[in-house]
């Protein structure tokens, strides 16, 4: 069967790229959230976050600032843009392949990120040094 994302970086199936070179591959989401939305993904296949070597990983994010600066000189409507990638089944991640979403906002385009009823209020600062602690330890 394989990966979507690797037949769209090898052209298998109807992709439209708007940048390409060595390390990555920039092209629009056929589901987009509002126009512009495009999605930067490494060409060699990689999973997960923790497969992501850090030279690809910056040059993943670099791009993806050049298309954010691209999409507000565009003349696209954008009034903001949200990076979205996501790692894993738990967090929406649809494709077993890393791609950062770059999404094009609109004032009131009622999407949105949903927050769960009372996460609003802040932990103690106790547990948030707790679990601060538990990521500088296996920070390493």
């Amino acid at each position: 069967m394989g990966c979507i994302i690797c037949k769209l970086i090898s052209e298998e199936i109807e992709v439209t790229k708007v940048y390409e070179d060595d390390v990555v591959v920039a092209v629009m989401d056929i589901q987009p959230i509002n126009p512009g939305h495009l999605f930067i993904a490494p060409k060699r296949h990689i999973e997960s976050i923790s497969e992501l070597d850090e030279e690809v990983g910056s040059h993943v994010f670099k791009t993806a600032t050049r298309m954010t600066n691209a999409l507000r000189r565009s003349g696209l409507k954008c009034d903001g843009v949200n990076l979205l990638l996501a790692d894993g089944g738990s967090a929406g991640q649809e494709i077993p392949h890393i791609h950062l979403h770059v999404i094009p906002r609109i004032r009131m385009d009622g999407s949105g990120f949903k927050f769960r009823k009372g996460s609003i209020r802040p932990p103690d600062r106790k547990e948030l040094e707790r679990i601060a602690g538990l990521l500088r330890r296996a920070f390493g």
